[in-house]
């Protein structure tokens, strides 16, 4: 429950940071303005003020307004609680999925939905282990390293958002993974030993998998064209694409047929230059044998 069982002290916006809307997020905001005003509807059709709700539900009053009117994002426990102090049966609680889809940014939202859709992904990434490649702590201590710092909320909200990309190795048909990880990447103990070497033999089992091709790029190799950053190009069932690297077009993902075609070009010759995939699992084998 929200309520501090000892202190009856009501949760207040103090116990809740970062659970505003992006404003610039329409979808989102147009969800919880929904949920907001069912939420208050019901709460009048019961004849029930603000104050009275709030403690019923263990948030104070203030906070109550600024849920029903679109302002905050409610946690799934207030959901849940309205369903059951309203007499919902079950309608109330049943917006949660929608609501958790709101606490997630924007862009892993859309991320997210272009990664469902593909039947291609190609990766490149030089500072960090690819999202999709991290286990739920490596994930964390990532997060937990972040400037300025997260709460522990958003820590954990951001670590399950990654997750919930991990999905797309359960597809099926199965669409075909490729990553090109920097060796740096799979030395840098990130969590702590025991994360790191949990990290590691994740890596082996995704490198097995039949869809999917993990390749090193070993430190000693020459220069090549990812020298700029990360490279991620997606192909989906209609022949259409979409890519984006730290070092062209700004950065910023695009969809040009002349675009993708350098993308391409520029992460084919990564590949080429990368240990294959046998050698690559070679390669993490010994590294896991060191740790």
């Amino acid at each position: 429950m929200s309520v501090d069982a000892e202190a009856g002290r009501l949760r207040t916006e103090a116990d809740e940071p970062g659970w505003e809307v992006d404003p610039d997020d329409e979808w989102g905001v147009a969800v919880i303005a929904t949920v907001g005003r069912q939420l208050k509807l019901r709460r009048e059709a019961v004849g029930m003020r603000a104050a009275e709700f709030g403690k019923a539900v263990g948030y104070g009053e203030d906070l109550v307004y600024k849920i029903e009117g679109g302002k905050r994002i409610p946690r799934q426990e207030y959901l849940d609680r309205a369903d059951e102090v309203l007499g919902a049966g079950g309608l109330i609680s049943a917006m949660k999925e929608d609501v958790s889809k709101v606490r997630y940014p924007k862009k892993v939202r859309e991320l997210a939905k272009l990664e469902s859709q593909a039947v291609e992904l190609g990766v490149y990434v030089g500072l960090s282990l690819h999202g999709l490649l991290q286990t739920p702590e490596h994930a964390r201590a990532l997060f937990e390293a972040w400037q300025p710092t997260y709460s522990a909320e958003d820590v954990e909200l951001s670590v399950a958002a990654r997750m919930a990309r991990k999905s797309i190795f359960e597809r099926s048909p199965a669409p075909a993974l490729s990553f090109v990880q920097e060796e740096a990447t799979l030395r840098r103990p990130v969590g702590g030993t025991m994360v790191w070497r949990q990290q590691l033999e994740h890596l082996l089992e995704v490198g097995r998998l039949r869809n999917v091709a993990l390749q090193v790029m070993p430190t000693n190799s020459d220069a090549h064209p990812g020298m700029d950053g990360r490279i991620e190009v997606l192909k989906f069932p209609d022949g259409t694409g979409v890519g984006r690297s730290d070092g062209a077009y700004s950065g910023r993902p695009t969809t040009d047929p002349k675009h993708l075609r350098i993308l391409e070009l520029r992460y084919g010759t990564i590949r080429a230059q990368a240990l294959t995939p046998r050698e690559s699992l070679a390669f993490i084998e010994q590294l896991l044998g060191e740790t």
